[in-house]
């Protein structure tokens, strides 16, 4: 009797935590926005096999893009692509970046903040549907994804401060994906933040570790889908 008592007790638990995670609003409602945003994109988000993923392509030429299989080695796990004229042209000196967070292709002109999340080997990584591994990332990181309530967005955190953001509904936001970074160590690297052509350096209001609410300084490149 009492191994039975035990056993109940452990499905409970296993349910209720089920249940949890299933009326997680916050997880819920990023994937079914992301979705609605990739539903309104001038280009569909394509695959990018050179980084083993899934690229969301902003007007601007932007790019987010996220690993089919975050287990794969030598890849990134997420990414920011941008081209580096803009950030060159406010001081950049490229070789004092952070290796740690930034990436910087010559050849191609870009500049680029990486992230390593895990190493989860997705179930849909052979998968053709690019928000099947998002929502997988979503799951599997759930506490690298928030909402942001001041600007009703969601994100997605690269950690540093760096992350995407997009929006919680398209058609009350005119900010629907916005592509955030610290400006902090691109000043380190000899950037003038308010120099960097197209970007927006601002004070954003974010809470803390605490709960408390506080201003920093961001560099922010938003784009409206609608």
């Amino acid at each position: 009797m009492k191994k039975i008592i035990i056993i109940i007790a452990a499905l409970f638990v296993a349910l209720s935590i089920t249940a949890c995670q299933s009326l997680d609003v916050v997880g819920t409602g990023a994937i079914t926005s992301f979705t609605e945003v990739a539903k309104n994109l001038s280009e569909p988000i394509s695959s990018d096999p050179v980084n083993n993923g899934w690229s969301l392509a902003a007007p601007g030429g932007e790019r987010f893009v996220w690993s089919k299989d975050f287990s794969a080695k030598g890849m990134s796990d997420l990414m920011m692509e941008f081209d580096i004229q803009p950030f060159l042209a406010a001081g950049l000196q490229p070789e004092k970046l952070d290796k740690n967070i930034y990436l910087y292709d010559k050849l191609a002109n870009k500049l680029m903040v990486h992230a390593e999340l895990g190493d989860t080997q997705f179930k849909s990584a052979s998968s053709t549907d690019p928000l099947a591994t998002f929502k997988e990332i979503v799951t599997a990181y759930r506490t690298s994804v928030n909402y942001h309530e001041k600007l009703d967005h969601y994100n997605i955190a690269f950690g540093g401060g760096n992350m995407f953001e997009w929006a919680k509904n398209l058609t009350t936001n005119d900010k629907d994906i916005v592509f955030v970074l610290n400006p902090a160590t691109l000043i380190s690297a000899g950037v003038d933040p308010l120099k960097v052509e197209g970007w927006v350096f601002a004070k954003v209001e974010i809470k803390n570790a605490q709960g408390d609410k506080e201003l920093v300084d961001k560099l922010l490149k938003p784009y409206n889908l609608q």
